[in-house]
Order: structure tokens, then sequence, then C-alpha cells
């Protein structure tokens, strides 16, 4: 097969979601379809034999929510799907913004009880930042929920975006009969608790068919009919372009839980979704089909096998072949770098390959040299942009609560902090270390990670702190002098990076008015 075919038959898209809309159970049976895993597992239950697959971290089969983001990849139809289940709690936010940056595409999942909700709002943004196409799915239809025409209006007016419907849905809760695809014109019955697939689809071309109101009852039939033709009248026609620029979102209806509108959802998504597209660098935009190999590092793990420590980081391919055993360049690295031990993964499961596409996802083991942002190579020296850390909102101080188990803690610090988990600083004076993150959840989840895997004991003290800005000025002097005036309140980040630790807003304010020559940034990458 050549390069270009192996492209075309790619599909790279995160599934994204307010938590308990639904987003995890919706992974569950995408892998379902694909002949991925064979059985389905109960989210949030703790009494069954078969966790679910795409959380497989200790304290999220605790917890019952994602806070890493799993990757998994699974064929259907011919097309090689890599799909990545991202964390919904906004307290892990970030490992989802950066997940966002290795995708061509997303699946927004929205509970049709609830609708649109702010975690929802604010990883929208994220995809709106870079036009990326969002297919919604809205899940829950077992449920007596609220009206889809309010939810459709919703979505338009809380999102920004417009939307079309490529699905419909029959009845809601109890009375929900199933759905009807307007994008193939196929009707599909619901069944309750569908434990195993089963495709039950009828065509009708022709709603006036007869047939239809003795499958679905008159009333029904009749609603049906109405809500196409309103449908049909009000929202423009589907156009593909439209949506692969990010301006358009497909919309279906149906209930994860039951098996039921996934299908219609995903045999369309493979019809429509991006294949893998370019990546802008601080030199070019690299095309997917150009012969030589590139790639970068959004996520690392470490310690997915709690019975052997490892560290894995997850490189997307953006060009090019990536072959096993092949030296590649680190770029920014010392050396170049080999890889004998590269997995594609089936959430926790992996097995090893000889190669790999643009579009793909693969882990590579690595010993520390690699890190979130970097970038292999060919040989050409060029950095892919566009993945930044936020500044955190909430800060502590990391109290190290045995002596004995220094050494543990800082490598657990580092390993976890390498991970994306949250960012450390470390203060110029006293190198005092804080850890910053988006949420408070981070912190328990720091914690125990540092006992468990780390044989560590910390606590984490608050600190008044307001905000950490990177800085930086076209003027070294004028730097060295600020650093040097404000050295109490100067740290640096995991990498280096010079940061300005401003203990509230309006101290800020006065600062930034006092050194007009500094400047002041939110993200690490300006």
């Amino acid at each position: 097969m050549t390069l270009e075919e192996e492209i075309q038959k790619r599909r790279t898209f995160a599934i994204i979601a307010h938590p308990d809309a639904g987003k995890t159970t919706l992974t569950e049976k995408l892998l379902l379809f694909g002949g991925a895993i064979q059985t389905a597992g109960a989210v949030k239950s703790n009494k069954i034999d078969t966790a679910t697959k795409s959380d497989w971290m200790e304290i999220e089969k605790q917890r019952g929510i994602s806070v890493a983001t799993s990757v998994m990849g699974f064929e259907y139809k011919d097309i090689k799907i890599n799909l990545l289940d991202t964390p919904g709690h906004q307290d892990f936010a970030e490992d989802t913004y950066r997940t966002l940056t290795a995708v061509d595409s997303v699946i927004m999942v929205i509970d049709c009880v609830k609708g649109v909700e702010i975690q929802t709002e604010k990883l929208m943004e994220v995809c709106r930042m870079r036009n990326t196409p969002v297919i919604c799915f809205i899940n829950k239809l077992d449920r007596e929920g609220r009206d889809p025409y309010e939810l459709l209006d919703e979505v338009e007016t809380k999102l920004g975006i417009q939307v079309r419907p490529l699905s419909w849905p029959i009845g809601m809760g109890k009375g929900f009969k199933g759905v009807y695809n307007l994008y193939d014109q196929k009707l599909n019955l619901f069944t309750p608790s569908q434990r195993k697939l089963k495709d039950d689809r009828q065509e009708f071309e022709n709603l006036e068919d007869p047939e239809l109101d003795k499958l679905i009852g008159v009333n029904n039939a009749n609603q049906l009919r109405e809500d196409v033709d309103l449908i049909e009248g009000v929202y423009p026609d589907f156009d593909v372009n439209e949506y692969l620029d990010g301006k358009i979102a497909p919309v279906f209806f149906g209930s994860a839980v039951n098996n039921f509108g996934v299908n219609e959802m995903l045999d369309t998504f493979i019809k429509i979704a991006p294949a893998p597209k370019s990546r802008k660098t601080d030199v070019r935009e690299v095309m997917p089909d150009e012969p030589k190999f590139s790639g970068f590092i959004f996520k690392i793990h470490a310690n997915m096998d709690p019975n052997h420590r490892n560290r894995i980081a997850f490189l997307r391919i953006c060009s090019g072949k990536f072959e096993r055993n092949k030296p590649y360049t680190h770029v920014g690295g010392p050396k170049p770098l080999r890889f004998s031990n590269v997995t594609q993964f089936m959430a926790q499961d992996k097995e090893i390959i000889d190669e790999a596409f643009p579009g793909d996802i693969v882990g590579l083991y690595d010993t520390g040299n690699l890190k979130i942002g970097d970038t292999l190579t060919e040989g050409e020296n060029m950095q892919f942009i566009g993945i930044p850390s936020f500044s955190p909102e909430i800060f502590r101080e990391v109290i190290n609560k045995d002596a004995m188990k220094t050494k543990q803690l800082e490598k657990g610090l580092k390993q976890l902090m390498e991970e994306g988990v949250a960012q450390l600083f470390t203060f110029d004076m006293g190198s005092r270390k804080v850890v910053g993150t988006v949420g408070q959840l981070q912190f328990e989840v720091i914690q125990f990670r540092l006992k468990n895997e780390y044989n560590a004991t910390a606590e984490f003290a608050p600190m008044n702190l307001y905000k950490a800005c990177w800085i930086s000025s076209k003027d070294k002097k004028q730097l060295d002098e600020f650093i040097r005036s404000k050295n109490r309140y100067i740290a640096r980040d995991k990498d280096g990076k010079v940061v300005f630790m401003a203990e509230t807003k309006s101290w800020l304010q006065m600062v930034q008015d006092n050194y007009p020559e500094i400047e002041f940034h939110f993200t690490s990458e300006y």
C-alpha cells in the first residue's frame, strides 16, 4: 500500500465531553463495533467483572471517572481508527487540551437531560482555536430529556457553531422508538438494554410508506414525517467541506449505554471525517504525504504497567513512515534516538509494531529523554508548535513528609510533571517546590500516585499565589534587572524557563505597568 493510501484509510479523533455525559461508555461501544473488545462493562459499577477498557488507572476505577487520556486503535470497515478518550473532569482539562493538538477531528458527547454544560463550552473553545471538525452525539435518549430542537438551539448558541442533524430521534425516554438516519435514509428501531450488537436497520427512502405506521405507530410516524420536513426546510443541506472547515457540526442522537445510534454515527464518521491533516512547525507547514518522517510528543505516561515501572511517550506521526529501530533526530536533543520497543494501544493492552503512518499514535518506551512538545524528524531541524502549558489556577507548596524518601519524591514529581499531570515551579530563593494545577482533584491524584507508584509521602500546603507568568524581554539587561529586583517571586518551570509568581491580580497589573519592557505570558509557548 502506498503512503497516500495509508494516510487516506486513517481517522484520528478524540472524544470529549462534560463529566457523566457518557463519553467513556460511547468509547467502549465504538470499540465493540470495531471488534476491539468483546463485552461491554458498566462504567460506574464496582461489581462488574470487566472494567471499562479505557479507564485502567487504579484511581480511575475507584472514582469512576477518567483522569488520563487513553489511546486506542482499531479497524472498522477497512478504516484504521485512532481514538483518544480524554478526561471529562475540568480538573484534568489541560491533558485534554494537549490531546486536541494530536487529533484531526472530535466527537463531542452531550447529555440530552443536562444539555450543554460549562466544561463542554471550554473544550469547544479549544476546538475553535484550530477549527477542528466536530461531530455532536446527543446521548441518553433512553431517558426523559429535553426537546431535541431546544438542544440543537442550545448547541448553536452556547458553542457558537451551526448544527445540522444527520439523525433524528423518534420519541424519548420510555417512549423512545429509535432514530431515523437522515444521511442514509434508514430507520433503526430501538431495543432496550442491547448487550450484543445487532443491525436492525430498515431503509425508508419514502417516509410515506404505510409500513412505517405499522413499525412505530401512526402517531410516531406522523411526528417523524413532520420533523423531517421541518429539518429539511429549516437547516441547510449538509456540506462536508463546511464540516471539515469547522463551520458546521453534524448531530446524531442515541443511547451509548444501549449500543444505540452509535452505529449510524460511526458509519457516517468514517465517510466524512478528515484523514490526517497538515501540521505547523516553527519553520514551515508539514504535509502528511511528505516522504520523510516527522512527529511530536503530546503525552507521557509513567507506570502504565504496575508490575514493570516504565515510561511511555505518545507520538503523533505527522508525515512519512515511522520505522522501528531506525535512528531519528530528537530536535533540540543531544543525540539521535532509536526505538526498538514501539507499541500501538488498545487502552492498557499493547502490541509491538514495526511501522506506523501519519495519523497513527504510537508509544515509545523512553528512559527520560523525551518530554511533552518534543519533535522527532528524519534530520530536519524544526519544531511542531501549538502544545502550550497554561498558567495554573491553584498553587500548593510540596511538603516532604518522609526525609528518608527524598529521592523517591523528587523522581516521582519529575516524572509526573513530565507527563503533564500538573506543573512544577522551583523558586530561585530557597528552592521551594510549588505545584500548580487547574483543579483541586489533581493534588489528590498526585498524592495517590506518589504514594502508590514511588513510595513517597507528600502534603500540599496552600500558597497565596494568583498567577504564574512566563516572562521575556527583547532587552536582556532589563530582564536580568527585573529578575534580580523580583528575586523573591522568581521561579523556574520544569524546562528551566523563568516564571514570575504573582500574588494578586492587582499587584500583577501594577508590576506590568511599572515594567513595560518586560513581556508577561500566560502560556509557556510564546
